[in-house]
């Protein structure tokens, strides 16, 4: 086998909050990748860090009262403390606000700029003059244009699911100080991304596939999965924008060379950079030759740099990132990796049914964290799907595959070893347990009598992400097992001193199954294995243990008396997790604001503190008259048809029949439900809306739902009775 040499990330975490269940799924995905790769004796590099810049790190730690400095050093020991305590474990876990990231971002934009792919230009931004900041997208709030909701971002609406941009907004305020903001005019800096030269390189870079180094599978690998190379194309194809790489004073991050410190890099061009930044220091506090990390950073060696990614960020590393890397002179990504987003219990976590649930809360609350990795692999593929983390779903799989199945073999077969014979194992057996081993070492493929060993086919799993599979071919494995030690009932044999030799035999070939089925799952549950070999008395063990020549452990090799090494899920567990997340998230009482409160608010808003000032407008909220309320047209609408809408992350196509006529609504609802759930149900809508002509087609109305934004949203429906058509009133 070829020894690889890799370089691995996973996507940095925003230092301005917790790392929750969503964000584990690629952590975990990651790290069992790197250690099945690091088990297979490549050279394996891990690193990561936290995303430090930004306008919300500024604002938080000034609405804290400490540095941006002191905020990411707090945050970064939250972070770790979670990752180690899911035993995600990095090289290297650094920051990008570090000297070897702006080195590098500042190396890249003077290789660009020299190849004149920056650009200058003026660009009109809305500023806050109380805060005398511009204000980034997120940070402006209005009415829809669309839909008028109210309390709107400035860059989409979370109601009818329509983009815009911020000048879009009907009165629009900071969502800093509350105030309306100015439109003034400042001078931007542009990577030029709709260059030809960068528009042909992405062309072959996103379909571009690479011969396979793993020495599994001879095969060759694409640098995107084929969903993630058809959004880029989607994306080349209506024609690519040059993108913004600064941001005006103030704000934390790395100023821009040559700008006197008035202008500083977008966060999101300093980002990916960090990972080169982490790797520098890693390599630096290894004390390894900085000669070296050259064959990993620049074109030219036969290194690899495999990125793990949401599907949510592939515009940034699979456009951006490589097109910056490959005319700076630096490697572009070997992979992209791109998985889906965590449901739970079928439905967007949400904080109002307590899962929205943070790492350290789940630890907290006594759950082991290798009964989530092991729900994850079971259920991850190489796809950008969504996964679902359902708990009753979660508790029957943890308990039936690795207690019933796995943890079984050890507790019913080692006690007879250390009672009857001293702990020592034999491997002189019959020819009968021979074949036993043999069926659970080989795999049967299709219907014929070809059979493959099971440590190749699960590596073959486990190198392409197909994690779930892998988890399946373990646990046939794992049946075998378990029907053998069913068939010999040691138990039985035990009975009788006649049956010494026997038993011997039996429990011996059991634990060496048990001994291989750690090999298979060590990626997946370190600890647990960990603790296995402690107990088996072996070293730790590496994919060649799966795939010795004899495989069974040598004759009076001795093992240790078996503690239990993992506990069932109690159903209570699960309970008090979600309990506990739903007591934390209560609102806490609003007072009305004072005369003198409202009087501030029209005169003077930055004396106001930020709860204040929410207070105020909520209070003095514009108020509707019954004449307002009469210019809506309100009817049930029965939606005959729903289809997905191609290209659009938010939308879906409506069919309405309002008795009299069929109308076409585009609802920004996909995320919550599927075109399936909404044939044949009633629901309302707004019948007198304009006509909105959108980039899908023209959208004659607007369906209603509820939503707070971390939750929903969700259809109004009439009571049973009502028909299209009726008038809501």
């Amino acid at each position: 086998m070829n020894k690889r040499k890799i370089l691995v990330t996973s996507a940095l975490p925003y230092a301005n909050g917790s790392i929750h269940l969503g964000h584990l799924v690629e952590y975990v995905q990651t790290d069992i990748w790197v250690r099945f790769q690091k088990m297979q004796m490549h050279e394996v590099h891990y690193v990561c860090a936290d995303d430090t810049h930004g306008t919300p790190i500024m604002l938080r730690a000034e609405q804290e009262g400490i540095t941006p400095q002191q905020l990411i050093e707090r945050v970064w020991h939250e972070h770790k403390a979670d990752f180690d305590g899911f035993h995600i474990e990095f090289d290297n876990f650094y920051t990008t606000d570090s000297p070897e990231n702006q080195e590098y971002c500042e190396d890249i934009y003077r290789q660009l700029q020299a190849k004149n792919l920056i650009a200058e230009r003026s660009v009109e931004q809305f500023y806050d003059p109380v805060k005398k900041m511009f204000l980034p997208d997120r940070y402006i709030k209005g009415e829809c244009p669309n839909c008028h909701s109210k309390d709107q971002y400035g860059d989409s609406c979370e109601t009818c699911g329509t983009t815009y941009s911020p000048t879009d907004l009907l009165n629009p305020y900071s969502a800093v100080s509350g105030v309306k903001p100015e439109r003034r005019s400042s001078k931007h800096y542009f990577f030029k991304l709709s260059d030809l030269r960068c528009r042909t390189f992405l062309k072959e870079w996103i379909f571009e596939s690479l011969p396979s180094q793993s020495g599994i599978a001879l095969e060759m690998k694409p640098r995107l999965q084929s969903e993630a190379a058809n959004k880029m194309n989607e994306w080349l194809s209506s024609g690519l924008t040059d993108w913004d790489i600064s941001r005006d004073a103030p704000y934390f991050g790395f100023p821009i060379p040559g700008t006197a410190g008035k202008k500083f890099f977008y966060v999101w061009l300093d980002a990916p950079v960090g990972y080169f930044g982490s790797f520098r220091n890693y390599f630096k506090n290894k004390r390894r030759s900085q000669t070296g990390i050259e064959e990993f950073l620049r074109p030219g060696g036969k290194t690899e740099m495999v990125h793990f990614i949401g599907k949510d960020i592939l515009y940034f590393h699979a456009l951006f990132w490589p097109a910056m890397l490959q005319f700076s002179g630096y490697r572009t990504p070997t992979q992209i990796y791109a998985h889906g987003f965590l449901t739970i219990n079928g439905q967007k976590m949400s904080k109002s049914r307590g899962t929205f649930i943070t790492a350290a809360s789940y630890l907290k609350q006594g759950l082991n964290p290798e009964w989530l990795r092991y729900y994850y692999a079971a259920k991850l593929n190489d796809t950008m799907e969504d996964i679902d983390l359902n708990f009753d779903d979660f508790i029957a799989r943890v308990n039936s595959d690795l207690i019933g199945k796995y943890i079984n073999i050890a507790s019913r077969c080692s006690g007879f070893i250390n009672k009857k014979f001293d702990g020592k194992l034999t491997d002189a057996i019959s020819e009968t347990n021979r074949k036993w081993f043999n069926q659970f070492l080989f795999c049967q493929l299709g219907e014929g009598d070809t059979f493959l060993g099971r440590h190749v086919s699960i590596a073959n799993f486990y190198d392409r992400r197909e994690y779930g599979k892998a988890i399946k071919e373990i646990m046939l494995a794992a049946d075998v097992a378990n029907q053998y030690v069913d068939r010999m009932k040691p138990w039985e044999l035990a009975k009788s001193r006649e049956n010494d030799a026997e038993l011997h035999e039996v429990c011996s070939v059991a634990l060496n199954m048990f001994r291989i089925l750690t090999v298979y799952l060590k990626p997946v549950l370190p600890k647990l294995a960990a603790e296995a070999e402690q107990f088996l008395k072996v070293n730790p063990l590496t994919w060649r243990d799966a795939n010795s020549q004899n495989r069974l452990l040598a004759d009076g090799h001795q093992i240790n008396g078996y503690e239990h090494l993992i506990t069932r899920v109690d159903p209570n567990q699960v309970e008090k997790l979600i309990k506990a997340n739903q007591e934390s998230l209560q609102p806490t009482t609003q007072q009305s604001p004072t005369t003198q409160d409202v009087q501030t608010m029209e005169k003077d808003p930055s004396t106001l503190s930020q709860d204040i000032k929410e207070n105020v407008k909520r209070t003095t909220a514009e108020l509707a008259t019954v004449d307002d309320f009469a210019k809506i047209d309100l009817r049930v609408a029965k939606i005959i048809d729903a289809e997905q809408v191609e290209g659009a992350d938010k939308l879906l196509k409506l069919t309405l029949d309002l008795g009299s006529e069929q109308r076409i609504v585009f609802a920004g609802i996909k995320s919550a439900y599927s075109p399936e759930r909404l044939k044949g149900r009633l629901t309302v809508m707004v019948a007198n809306l304009a006509p909105r002509k959108m980039k899908f087609g023209v959208s004659d109305g607007m369906v209603l739902a509820a939503g707070d934004g971390n939750d929903g949203p969700y259809l109004l429906a009439p009571d049973s009775g009502a028909l299209p058509g009726m008038k809501v009133k």
